[in-house]
């Protein structure tokens, strides 16, 4: 297990922020990004002020205003670290 200061609060807090900078930057009101999004104008109100939300309906919300891609991409497993010398060599 590593040792971190980050919190998962602190990760909610962010990726609200986030969606919220990316809505207003698109000039979209929330209740303009419940229309495109599907997830409704209270929730986008209570996630941007709380952070709370279920994946789905934040991945629902981060489509309309990102691309999905970029999630996806946190589910890749992590690149190998060469192990010897050999690998390191090989792989220049």
């Amino acid at each position: 297990m590593r040792i971190s200061l980050l919190t998962a609060s602190d990760v909610q807090h962010d990726l609200a922020k986030a969606v919220r900078r990316r809505r207003r930057e698109l000039k979209l009101s929330r209740h303009a990004l419940a229309e495109r999004s599907g997830v409704p104008a209270p929730t986008i109100k209570r996630f941007e002020s709380t952070g709370q939300i279920s994946l789905r309906q934040f991945l629902l919300l981060w489509q309309s205003v990102d691309q999905l891609e970029r999630v996806a991409a946190l589910a890749a497993p992590p690149p190998s670290t060469p192990q010897s010398i050999e690998e390191v060599l090989r792989d220049a």
